[in-house]
């Protein structure tokens, strides 16, 4: 149980880690969070500091959830509840870039660090949810409604792939729920027909 414990404290600093603001500070010398969406995660990074930027950041949001997942996956092998204890490692992660205690609790929407979350648990959800991002990315040039459509693309995934009875569908349940909560402003953009369109 400690041991367990420690694991999900370490997940939850792991993905605390800002990325964004890290390295639009050092590369671009703009803080993400003063401008455009005054979000701290790839696109709007992108914004600043070009496509490789972002793409840099989006990488390393991702591997703030894969690593610590990865790790706990390996030191808890073959011990009673690993999947829950992997799982609940997973969702700290998420959950610190969402509330990072570096920046007052006030991180990303999720997305970059939820995939990498999928790709682990549930790889090919995971696969598919990226796949839907780019799809509907690549039709409209709004990367919310990419990330909305990805989200509910990698949830029903990992229900299709793992059933009901194991918690990696239920924890994805949750990180699409909680992208679609900090995605609220981008929905109501969208129905309104307001939400910006990314320049090719």
């Amino acid at each position: 149980m400690a041991f367990g414990l420690a694991l999900v404290a370490a997940g939850y600093l792991a993905g605390s880690i800002p990325f964004g603001v890290i390295l639009g500070r050092l590369v671009a010398g703009v803080d993400p969070r003063t401008i455009g969406s005054h979000n701290i995660g790839a696109t709007n990074v992108a914004r600043a500091g070009g496509k490789g930027l972002g793409a840099a950041v989006l990488l390393l949001d991702a591997g703030k959830a894969v690593v610590p997942i990865l790790v706990a996956r390996a030191l808890l092998a073959g011990t009673p509840r690993a999947e829950l204890w992997v799982t609940a490692v997973a969702l700290a992660a998420f959950v610190g870039h969402l509330f990072p205690v570096w920046l007052g609790f006030k991180g990303g929407k999720g997305v970059a660090t939820g995939l990498g979350v999928f790709l682990v648990l549930s790889p090919w959800a995971g696969l598919a949810g990226a796949a839907a991002y780019a799809l509907v990315y690549g039709l409209t040039r709004i990367s919310s409604l990419g990330s909305l459509g990805g989200t509910a693309v990698c949830c029903i995934g990992t229900f299709l792939a793992h059933g009901a009875h194991r918690p990696i569908p239920w924890a994805g349940l949750v990180i699409s729920l909680l992208i679609v909560w900090r995605h609220r402003e981008n929905i109501r953009r969208l129905v309104r027909g307001e939400e910006k369109r990314m320049k090719v």
